[in-house]
This record gives C-alpha cells, sequence and structure tokens, in this order.
C-alpha cells in the first residue's frame, strides 16, 4: 500500500518525446550576390565539391531557396552565422 498522494504516482499531463528531428540551414536567394559567388561560399563554408555548390546555387537562384546543410540547432546556428559573415541570407528551421 502506498502512501504517496495520488498525484504524486501519476502526472496529471502526459509527457510525450518530441522526435529529434534535424535542423537544416536554408540559403535564401537576394538581388545583390553573383552567382559565383554563391557558388564560391557554398565551396568554402561546407567543402562542398563545385558541382554540388553549384547545383545548390541554382535553387537559390531559380526556385528562391536552398537547404545547404542539416545537423543539431547549435551547428545550423553557426553555419548561419557564418553564411551572414559572407553576405548571404540564411535562416534555420527544424526539419519537417
Amino acid at each position: 500500500m502506498s502512501t504517496a498522494p495520488a498525484d504524486l504516482e501519476r502526472p496529471e499531463t502526459e509527457e510525450r518525446a518530441a522526435p529529434d528531428l534535424p535542423w537544416v540551414t536554408i540559403v535564401w536567394n537576394d538581388p545583390v550576390n553573383l552567382m559565383s559567388y554563391v557558388t564560391y561560399v557554398f565551396q568554402t563554408v561546407f567543402g562542398y565539391p563545385r558541382s554540388k555548390a553549384h547545383q545548390l546555387m541554382l535553387d537559390v537562384h531559380y526556385k528562391g531557396r536552398a537547404v545547404v546543410s542539416s545537423g543539431s540547432r547549435e551547428e545550423m546556428e553557426r553555419d548561419v552565422a557564418t553564411l551572414h559573415e559572407y553576405g548571404l541570407w540564411a535562416t534555420l528551421q527544424q526539419d519537417k
């Protein structure tokens, strides 16, 4: 027989573990940076080969955005800050 109050035995709210979804860094199209510069930044910051950096740049240019990296929130915050230092428009969000 338990002597603990009933509210200590069972919590009133049900806690659910949210899935640990990765975060992504998104680069947005802008009217300022040249396509060659954006490609250069992707190669420099992420170490992407020229072909992948070029494809991501084309996504930014024609689709308006591209996901350029994914990982923990802290890593993506660091990537966004680095891209801002290069003058690119970048944000992060939790992947869906």
